[in-house]
């Protein structure tokens, strides 16, 4: 069988691929190449795909990702910025959160976080990303004094800050009406939101994950109430723990519903879940995260539901590790993410891969898989095309992950 991460895959031609599915996903590949959007029937049968007919998947999703937005694998220099890690929420995926008295809690200073984007401003960084948990006693307008702190310093910077359920709690906290608590936030220098805390858009998976957490009504009223405001947003998926692959496909349905009346999502983000720290797991209620075919699966899924919608697919090389981000790169995703400069909700969970990631490095593994680097701003606006290798450019030190074998692995 041909080894998904063998060279010789990419050998492959999309034709030959969909030459070798069985009839029926085949047919489906077919539908998905001649733009016809796909319903949840189709797209189920492709969330359960194996042997010949994955091969078939991730060749045609690439294919379209080709058609759809050209051979650039774009990234952005960002860092982002989690001001505290006191969360009351209690969610069972997650292995950031603390306790206010725990010895390793931590609510950084607004002069702290301020340093920070300094530091990111002066190694080139067009966006900060703000994200953190929701302590008991948060000041219900601390949200947007910490974006005026930033904003004022760094007005050119771009702030992508704050998920549904961060959004939600500062409803809650000052009583202001959602509308008019996203005018105060934009007002401040809010740019776009995270679209996270979405994990799975179906409350009977959610009340397993943290039946604390915002509803997906609620979800739903933030993220299109943000964009009525014209304020873009991210969307995302968690996969790999208590969900099935019909849930996948209805959330994918959801978000492709909403991009149509919106026109609010920059990109698609599949998020693996981290499980070794996590009491959901410790406690035998999830899987220990994706397989690496659920991986390749989740984004040639997402290039064919959405691609017509929502173009950008990106990957999480926290946590896919850089060779799994890069087969999925070749299985419909265009997007590396960002160079995070920091990173901790993903590590403490027990993600094994780094924190930081150099523009260079990111353009080193672009160029490793024949595609071209292409550097972005948060809402997919070129910044700077590189046609060819520069001085700045090698292979990160964690080159050769821990996941997955270079060559080999079979499906």
């Amino acid at each position: 069988m041909t080894k998904i991460m063998d060279p010789r895959w990419r050998d492959v031609s999309w034709q030959e691929a969909l030459s070798q599915a069985t009839p029926e996903i085949a047919r489906v590949l077919d539908r998905a190449l001649e733009g016809r959007e796909l319903g949840f029937t189709q797209g189920l049968a492709l969330a359960t795909v194996k042997g010949s007919d994955l091969l078939a998947l991730t060749k045609v999703a690439d294919e379209m990702r080709r058609r759809k937005v050209g051979d650039a694998i774009t990234y952005v220099v960002n860092r982002n910025l989690n001001f505290t890690n006191i969360c009351i929420v209690g969610c069972a995926f997650c292995g950031f959160s603390r306790g206010p008295k725990a010895k390793d809690a931590y609510f950084h200073s607004t002069e702290t976080l301020l340093a920070k984007c300094r530091d990111a401003v002066a190694l080139g960084a067009t966006e900060i990303c703000i994200q953190g948990g929701l302590p008991r006693d948060l000041e219900g307008r601390y949200y947007a004094e910490l974006l005026r702190a930033i904003h004022t310093e760094f007005p050119d910077l771009h702030l992508h800050a704050y998920s549904p359920m961060e959004i939600s709690y500062g409803v809650e906290k000052t009583g202001l009406p959602l509308r008019e608590y996203l005018v105060m936030l934009k007002e401040a220098g809010l740019g776009s939101i995270p679209g996270t805390a979405a994990e799975i858009l179906d409350n009977s998976v959610r009340s397993e994950l943290s039946p604390n957490k915002l509803t997906v009504e609620r979800w739903i009223e933030v993220v299109r109430t943000a964009h009525a405001l014209g304020i873009p947003s991210t969307s995302t998926i968690m996969y790999g723990h208590a969900e099935r692959p019909e849930h996948w496909v209805n959330h994918m349905l959801l978000l492709r519903d909403i991009q149509k009346d919106t026109g609010g999502f920059t990109e698609f983000v599949p998020l693996g879940f981290i499980h070794s720290e996590t009491r959901l797991y410790q406690k035998g209620n999830a899987r220990a995260g994706a397989s690496f075919s659920e991986d390749l699966i989740v984004h040639a899924l997402a290039r064919l539901m959405l691609n017509d919608h929502i173009p950008n697919v990106q990957v999480s090389w926290v946590k896919l590790g850089f060779d799994g981000a890069l087969a999925c790169l070749e299985a419909g995703a265009n997007d590396f993410s960002g160079t995070l400069m920091e990173e901790s909700i993903s590590k403490a969970a027990g993600a094994d891969y780094g924190e930081s990631v150099l523009p260079g490095e990111l353009r080193s593994l672009i160029r490793s898989i024949g595609r071209v680097p292409a550097e972005r701003y948060t809402t997919y606006d070129i910044r700077k095309v590189f046609a060819e290798p520069d001085a700045e450019e090698r292979l990160p030190v964690e080159r050769l992950e821990k996941r997955y074998a270079p060559v080999g692995v079979g499906y």
